[in-house]
């Protein structure tokens, strides 16, 4: 099975639909897939619900789709550093679910897992569990996460081998590997695809059965959300 396509647009084509749910890996600006959101965003598909950490920042990463009016709903922890969100959140044009950061995490990989639902102790007795079961167990109250499986992922990794086996670099780990498990279909973009056999086993991240679709998405450029900087001295 070729899981190779050359670029973003063809790797989506097919798979999108207006109202779908997407699960996006990254963690603020890093290990974003940038090529499938911005091709997501060429495509205009809209009224999307996206589970994400964050929403991107102003006119970056999801923050992209945000501009276009293309996000029906975002499922995340962070929102903080947008002010296009902020507006539309507080304007009642966009819906917001908020979730405690690894609660998020454990939902898609709930979701992946095949288990429709867990229970945890974070956000008990706050808005959090407001309209969820709450059952008992050795005396402590727990509330019911539901499982969450998408139409689609979307990952970002480091290196690929043309099998579909991935390696994260450090932080572009985080939520990109329980992303990529709770979609129906899950597209990947890498910096660097090698040859099947190349990878030392030990070492892969997720395995190539979870990934539908892969591309090259490199070059990137590296951004950072903020840039400190002090003045120079003088000679």
């Amino acid at each position: 099975m070729n899981k190779l396509y050359p670029d973003a647009a063809a790797a989506l084509e097919g798979v999108l639909f207006d109202g779908m749910t997407i699960c996006a890996g990254g963690f603020g600006l890093c290990g974003i897939p940038e090529r499938l959101i911005d091709a997501i965003r060429d495509a205009g598909t809209k009224d999307l619900t996206i589970a994400s950490n964050n929403a991107g920042i102003d006119g970056e990463g999801l923050g992209k789709l945000l501009r276009t009016r293309q996000v029906k709903k975002m499922i995340s922890s962070y929102v903080g550093e947008n002010k296009e969100f902020e507006r539309q959140y507080l304007a009642g044009e966009l819906e917001v679910e908020f979730c405690p950061q690894g609660t998020l995490a454990e939902r898609c990989r709930a979701g992946g897992a095949g288990i429709p639902g867990f229970y945890t102790k974070t956000g008990v007795g706050t808005l959090v569990a407001e309209g969820k079961p709450v059952m008992a167990f050795d005396g402590e109250d727990y509330i019911l996460e539901r499982g969450i499986r998408a139409d689609l992922s979307i990952v970002k990794g480091w290196k690929a081998d043309e099998a579909g086996n991935l390696i994260f670099r450090k932080t572009a780990r985080n939520f990109n590997q329980p992303m990529a498990t709770a979609g129906k279909i899950c597209v990947a973009e890498v910096e660097e695809i090698v040859p099947v056999g190349s990878l030392d086993p030990d070492q892969v991240h997720l395995p190539g059965i979870y990934v539908n679709r892969l591309i090259l998405g490199a070059p990137y450029d590296k951004k950072i959300e903020f840039v400190t900087t002090r003045d120079r001295e003088a000679a």
